[in-house]
């Protein structure tokens, strides 16, 4: 018994002229423009206001060890 997939399903309705095919081709202009931004984005290394503050914590309190490590003589 041999059944074709395109007796089973109308083909015709996944065409670009039809509602369900226009829908298809939308979705995957939507997907392919997430794609290119999250590309974009990370190579471009954008960071958050809150990674900033984080660094900037970071590197304040690295400098304070330093200063107490190696002490300015006067």
């Amino acid at each position: 018994m041999k059944i074709l997939i395109s007796s089973v399903i109308n083909l015709k309705i996944f065409s670009p002229s039809e509602p369900l095919g226009i829908f298809i081709i939308f979705i995957g202009l939507i997907f392919s423009g997430i794609i290119f931004y999250i590309i974009y984005a990370v190579s471009t290394n954008k960071e958050s206001l809150e990674d900033k503050k984080i660094r900037n914590k970071k590197e304040f309190i690295q400098k304070e060890k330093i200063e107490k490590l190696f002490p300015k003589k006067k």
